[in-house]
């Protein structure tokens, strides 16, 4: 979950820096991927790797690599909301690997930010990360790179299908919900609103639909 090399960051990843008036409450439904390419979007990647190698629209579909290692991010900071992401894996061999949904990402944008973590790894999809200083109450006094485990058997659906990855934001609350069931939750946050990003950690995938709504309408 960390990397100990010198990071660059492209220059342009720095436009939707937010300050807290610019901090979005969704009050609708709003799409964050268009079908067409990634208006509304930034990338920071490993060693200023060119996120063209790595991202891709095709078909209305993103396709990333899994590689070099990164992030996909909004430009727009949110709080209090909640996140569909629907997703599979393209690859399985030699296994399908890892991936994520990132809430409440905070600047400077390296890899990795400070942020909680859905986790999207295959068979794993339900965990929650702290990452880099972020803390829980479920999460104190564990090794800060544990996760928060699901508390139950995952509910992913087979290599190649798609997952619906949903995570629920209600101020200082997250909650992880695959397909339809509720994995996870997690309280007393020590970060509450920032972006919302996407990994790039070794998963071949492919997403379909990244959408926002109000918390009236978690799950």
């Amino acid at each position: 979950m960390k990397n100990a090399a010198t990071l660059f960051c492209l220059a342009f990843a720095f436009v939707g820096i937010a300050t807290a008036q610019e901090i979005s409450i969704p009050t609708n439904r709003t799409e964050l991927f268009n079908g067409k390419d990634f208006s509304g979007w930034t990338f920071c990647m490993k060693d200023g790797a060119d996120p063209g190698q790595t991202w891709g629209v095709t078909n209305g579909v993103i396709h990333c690599t899994g590689k070099p290692v990164g992030y996909l991010r909004t430009k727009q900071a949110y709080s209090n909301y909640v996140v569909t992401v629907v997703w599979r894996f393209v690859k399985v061999a030699p296994k399908a690997d890892n991936t994520g949904v990132l809430v409440h990402m905070q600047l400077p944008d390296k890899v990795w930010p400070g942020c909680i973590q859905n986790q999207g790894r295959s068979g794993r999809q339900g965990d929650l990360f702290l990452m880099e200083g972020a803390e829980a109450k479920e999460h104190k006094g564990m090794d800060r790179n544990s996760p928060v485990p699901m508390r139950g058997p995952p509910n992913e659906n087979p290599i190649g299908e798609w997952n619906t990855n949903v995570t629920v934001c209600a101020d200082n609350d997250v909650k992880a919900v695959i397909n339809g069931k509720l994995e996870n939750e997690i309280t007393d946050c020590t970060v509450s609103s920032g972006f919302i990003g996407i990994q790039s950690e070794g998963g071949d995938i492919e997403i379909c639909k990244m959408f926002l709504e109000p918390l009236a309408n978690s799950p």
